[in-house]
């Protein structure tokens, strides 16, 4: 069923943006998985027991996105302990191609195969025993919803139409904002 909300970015008078239906082709997948794995970090943000939000860079390592994402990280730790409380969270990345937002149920796993797919040198820098390190643990976040905001244009437009706007007072249109469930 969709949900209607208010976004406090559109003009007024404009509708109000709707939440839409699961990713319905696979171009828009492909989109989704491209703006997940072209980010070098996301941002997590997880609930502390006070009630307040976390956020924190992780590395991205993952190669594809099947609507879930997963990080390396050492557990326990703050953030683990935080998830296990309460799996909420919230996952944002920004890439060449746009910006995403996952909202999601977070756990934290011990899966060999996992962290062997995710290993590489930029988890080495993290572990510094290594591979071995038995605090090494898989954070997935399972994604409840996603909104993203895909660029159509290349930079240059982008800025040229930026500017635009500015005289015209309306709007740029630059690129995609939508929100899916997942």
């Amino acid at each position: 069923m969709d949900q209607l909300r208010n976004d406090p970015s559109t003009a007024e008078g404009a509708p109000a943006h709707v939440v839409d239906p699961p990713p319905d082709s696979e171009d828009e997948r492909e989109l989704i998985s491209k703006l997940v794995t072209g980010a070098d970090a996301a941002l997590l943000t997880s609930r502390g027991a006070d009630g307040t939000l976390h956020a924190r860079p992780l590395a991205v390592l993952q190669k594809d996105f099947d609507g879930v994402v997963r990080f390396l990280v050492q557990h326990p730790s703050e953030k683990t302990l935080e998830i296990e409380a309460d799996p909420m969270v919230n996952v944002s990345f920004a890439s060449r191609q746009g910006y995403l937002s996952i909202a999601g149920r977070a756990s934290v796993v011990r899966d060999d195969a996992l962290i062997d797919d995710l290993w590489g040198p930029t988890a080495e820098a993290w572990f510094p025993q290594g591979r071995e390190d038995p605090r090494i643990a898989v954070l997935e976040v399972a994604g409840d919803g996603a909104e993203y905001w895909a660029r159509t244009e290349p930079g240059v437009f982008a800025l040229v139409k930026a500017a635009a706007a500015i005289v015209t007072r309306r709007q740029p249109d630059i690129g995609e904002n939508r929100s899916v469930a997942l």
